[in-house]
């Protein structure tokens, strides 16, 4: 266990951030779940926008360093190119 002051309150601080960070991972994959599943009923409307919801909310959780922005960039590029390549 934490034995100094700064210590203690770094300890503090991982919980809240942890919870913080589990939310916006929680929000991110919902997001990406919901182009997956647009994807997958061949609704190519609903998965352009359900990918136009996701994109910024992959970037801002690369921005705040819960993913890696390069994670984000190729999770952002890999359903673009699954929802282009469906048929219209």
């Amino acid at each position: 266990m934490a034995n100094t002051r700064s210590a203690k309150k770094a300890a503090r601080k991982t919980v809240r951030r942890t919870e913080i960070n589990k939310a916006r991972r929680t929000r991110m994959r919902t997001e990406v779940r919901k182009v997956e599943e647009a994807i997958a009923s061949g609704q190519k409307n609903a998965a352009q926008e359900a990918l136009a919801a996701a994109e910024p909310v992959l970037v801002r959780t690369a921005q705040k360093n819960v993913i890696h922005r390069n994670t984000a960039s190729r999770k952002v590029s890999r359903l673009a190119a699954r929802v282009r390549s469906m048929p219209s």
